[in-house]
Protein backbone atom coordinates (compact mmCIF):
# COMPACT_ATOMS: atom_id res chain seq x y z
CA UNK A 1 0.00 0.00 0.00
CA UNK A 2 1.19 3.49 -0.81
CA UNK A 3 1.81 5.81 2.12
CA UNK A 4 2.75 9.42 1.45
CA UNK A 5 3.51 11.58 4.45
CA UNK A 6 5.60 14.16 2.66
CA UNK A 7 4.54 15.44 -0.74
CA UNK A 8 7.73 17.17 -1.79
CA UNK A 9 11.06 15.35 -1.92
CA UNK A 10 13.24 17.83 -3.84
CA UNK A 11 14.66 14.90 -5.83
CA UNK A 12 13.02 16.22 -9.01
CA UNK A 13 14.48 19.69 -8.73
CA UNK A 14 17.12 18.71 -11.30
CA UNK A 15 14.46 18.00 -13.96
CA UNK A 16 14.34 14.24 -13.45
CA UNK A 17 11.87 11.91 -11.82
CA UNK A 18 12.09 8.44 -10.34
CA UNK A 19 10.74 5.33 -12.00
CA UNK A 20 9.48 2.14 -10.39
CA UNK A 21 12.79 0.31 -10.92
CA UNK A 22 14.72 3.06 -9.10
CA UNK A 23 16.15 4.63 -12.26
CA UNK A 24 15.57 8.28 -13.08
CA UNK A 25 14.18 9.77 -16.27
CA UNK A 26 14.12 13.35 -17.56
CA UNK A 27 10.78 15.02 -16.99
CA UNK A 28 10.78 16.11 -20.65
CA UNK A 29 11.34 12.54 -21.90
CA UNK A 30 8.87 10.42 -23.84
CA UNK A 31 8.14 8.09 -20.90
CA UNK A 32 7.26 10.90 -18.50
CA UNK A 33 5.30 12.70 -21.21
CA UNK A 34 3.18 9.57 -21.72
CA UNK A 35 2.63 9.22 -17.97
CA UNK A 36 1.62 12.88 -17.76
CA UNK A 37 -0.82 12.60 -20.64
CA UNK A 38 -2.44 9.55 -18.99
CA UNK A 39 -2.69 11.55 -15.74
CA UNK A 40 -4.39 14.43 -17.57
CA UNK A 41 -6.83 12.03 -19.23
CA UNK A 42 -7.59 10.55 -15.82
CA UNK A 43 -8.33 14.03 -14.46
CA UNK A 44 -10.72 14.86 -17.30
CA UNK A 45 -12.53 11.54 -16.82
CA UNK A 46 -12.85 12.43 -13.13
CA UNK A 47 -14.42 15.73 -14.17
CA UNK A 48 -17.00 13.88 -16.28
CA UNK A 49 -17.59 11.44 -13.42
CA UNK A 50 -18.25 14.29 -11.01
CA UNK A 51 -21.20 15.30 -13.20
CA UNK A 52 -22.62 11.78 -13.02
CA UNK A 53 -21.99 11.07 -9.34
CA UNK A 54 -25.54 9.86 -8.74
CA UNK A 55 -25.58 7.46 -11.70
CA UNK A 56 -24.42 3.90 -12.23
CA UNK A 57 -21.96 5.22 -14.80
CA UNK A 58 -19.94 6.97 -12.10
CA UNK A 59 -18.76 3.55 -10.90
CA UNK A 60 -17.64 2.62 -14.41
CA UNK A 61 -15.69 5.87 -14.68
CA UNK A 62 -14.16 5.29 -11.25
CA UNK A 63 -13.05 1.83 -12.43
CA UNK A 64 -11.50 3.39 -15.53
CA UNK A 65 -9.71 5.99 -13.41
CA UNK A 66 -8.30 3.21 -11.26
CA UNK A 67 -7.16 1.38 -14.41
CA UNK A 68 -5.47 4.58 -15.59
CA UNK A 69 -3.44 4.64 -12.37
CA UNK A 70 -2.46 1.05 -13.19
CA UNK A 71 -1.51 2.26 -16.66
CA UNK A 72 0.63 5.04 -15.20
CA UNK A 73 2.41 2.49 -13.00
CA UNK A 74 2.89 0.25 -16.03
CA UNK A 75 4.46 3.12 -18.00
CA UNK A 76 6.65 4.02 -15.00
CA UNK A 77 8.12 0.50 -15.06
CA UNK A 78 10.69 0.32 -17.86
CA UNK A 79 11.72 -2.93 -19.48
CA UNK A 80 10.28 -5.53 -21.78
CA UNK A 81 8.87 -8.01 -19.25
CA UNK A 82 5.16 -7.23 -19.17
CA UNK A 83 4.14 -10.05 -16.85
CA UNK A 84 2.38 -8.65 -13.79
CA UNK A 85 3.49 -9.74 -10.35
CA UNK A 86 2.92 -8.77 -6.75
CA UNK A 87 5.62 -6.12 -7.11
CA UNK A 88 5.06 -5.10 -10.76
CA UNK A 89 1.78 -3.58 -11.91
CA UNK A 90 0.93 -4.10 -15.57
CA UNK A 91 -2.20 -3.61 -17.64
CA UNK A 92 -3.58 -7.07 -18.47
CA UNK A 93 -5.88 -8.23 -21.30
CA UNK A 94 -8.88 -8.60 -18.96
CA UNK A 95 -8.86 -4.82 -18.43
CA UNK A 96 -9.09 -4.31 -22.20
CA UNK A 97 -11.82 -6.98 -22.42
CA UNK A 98 -13.87 -5.16 -19.75
CA UNK A 99 -13.78 -2.00 -21.87
CA UNK A 100 -14.84 -3.95 -24.96
CA UNK A 101 -17.79 -5.48 -23.10
CA UNK A 102 -18.77 -2.04 -21.76
CA UNK A 103 -18.62 -0.57 -25.27
CA UNK A 104 -20.80 -3.37 -26.63
CA UNK A 105 -23.34 -2.90 -23.82
CA UNK A 106 -23.59 0.86 -24.39
CA UNK A 107 -23.64 0.56 -28.16
CA UNK A 108 -26.46 -2.00 -28.16
CA UNK A 109 -28.94 0.81 -27.36
CA UNK A 110 -27.61 3.38 -29.84
CA UNK A 111 -28.63 3.70 -33.48
CA UNK A 112 -25.77 3.13 -35.95
CA UNK A 113 -24.04 6.24 -37.25
CA UNK A 114 -25.01 7.55 -40.67
CA UNK A 115 -22.60 10.49 -40.45
CA UNK A 116 -19.59 11.58 -38.47
CA UNK A 117 -20.61 13.57 -35.41
CA UNK A 118 -19.26 16.77 -33.95
CA UNK A 119 -18.13 16.79 -30.31
CA UNK A 120 -21.07 18.29 -28.50
CA UNK A 121 -24.73 17.76 -27.80
CA UNK A 122 -25.38 17.87 -24.08
CA UNK A 123 -22.92 19.50 -21.68
CA UNK A 124 -21.90 16.18 -20.16
CA UNK A 125 -21.51 14.53 -23.58
CA UNK A 126 -19.34 17.45 -24.73
CA UNK A 127 -17.10 16.91 -21.70
CA UNK A 128 -16.93 13.19 -22.47
CA UNK A 129 -15.71 14.18 -25.95
CA UNK A 130 -13.02 16.35 -24.31
CA UNK A 131 -12.03 13.29 -22.27
CA UNK A 132 -11.93 11.21 -25.49
CA UNK A 133 -9.68 13.73 -27.22
CA UNK A 134 -7.43 13.85 -24.15
CA UNK A 135 -7.17 10.05 -24.17
CA UNK A 136 -6.25 10.18 -27.86
CA UNK A 137 -3.42 12.59 -26.98
CA UNK A 138 -2.24 10.15 -24.31
CA UNK A 139 -2.34 7.40 -26.91
CA UNK A 140 -0.16 9.45 -29.24
CA UNK A 141 2.34 10.01 -26.43
CA UNK A 142 2.38 6.29 -25.66
CA UNK A 143 2.88 5.53 -29.34
CA UNK A 144 5.87 7.91 -29.45
CA UNK A 145 7.31 6.14 -26.40
CA UNK A 146 6.73 2.74 -28.04
CA UNK A 147 8.76 3.90 -31.05
CA UNK A 148 11.73 4.40 -28.69
CA UNK A 149 11.28 1.82 -25.93
CA UNK A 150 9.27 -1.29 -25.13
CA UNK A 151 5.67 -0.59 -24.09
CA UNK A 152 3.23 -3.20 -22.86
CA UNK A 153 0.98 -4.18 -25.83
CA UNK A 154 -1.98 -4.53 -23.45
CA UNK A 155 -1.39 -0.94 -22.29
CA UNK A 156 -1.48 0.30 -25.89
CA UNK A 157 -4.67 -1.69 -26.52
CA UNK A 158 -6.24 -0.32 -23.32
CA UNK A 159 -5.68 3.34 -24.20
CA UNK A 160 -6.94 2.77 -27.75
CA UNK A 161 -10.08 1.03 -26.52
CA UNK A 162 -10.67 3.72 -23.89
CA UNK A 163 -11.11 6.42 -26.52
CA UNK A 164 -13.63 4.14 -28.27
CA UNK A 165 -15.47 3.70 -24.97
CA UNK A 166 -15.60 7.46 -24.40
CA UNK A 167 -16.94 8.05 -27.92
CA UNK A 168 -19.78 5.59 -27.38
CA UNK A 169 -20.28 6.90 -23.83
CA UNK A 170 -20.70 10.46 -25.19
CA UNK A 171 -23.28 9.20 -27.68
CA UNK A 172 -25.14 7.45 -24.84
CA UNK A 173 -25.10 10.71 -22.87
CA UNK A 174 -26.62 12.38 -25.92
CA UNK A 175 -29.83 10.43 -25.39
CA UNK A 176 -28.45 7.36 -27.17
CA UNK A 177 -27.43 9.44 -30.17
CA UNK A 178 -30.64 11.46 -30.50
CA UNK A 179 -28.81 14.67 -29.53
CA UNK A 180 -25.65 13.94 -31.54
CA UNK A 181 -24.61 16.86 -33.72
CA UNK A 182 -23.96 15.56 -37.23
CA UNK A 183 -21.13 16.78 -39.40
CA UNK A 184 -22.33 18.27 -42.68
CA UNK A 185 -19.34 18.19 -45.05
CA UNK A 186 -18.76 21.51 -46.80
CA UNK A 187 -21.84 23.07 -45.19
CA UNK A 188 -20.28 26.52 -44.94
CA UNK A 189 -18.56 26.85 -48.30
Amino acid sequence: MVKLNKIYTRTGDDGSTGLVDGSRAPKHGARIDAIGEVDEANSVIGWVGSLLAASDFAQDLYRIQNDLFDLGADLATPGGDFAPSEMVLRIVPSQVEWLEAAIDTLNAHIAPLDSFILPGGSDTAARAHVARATVRRAERAMSRLAAEEAVNPAALAYINRLSDYLFVFARMLNENGARDVKWVPGANR
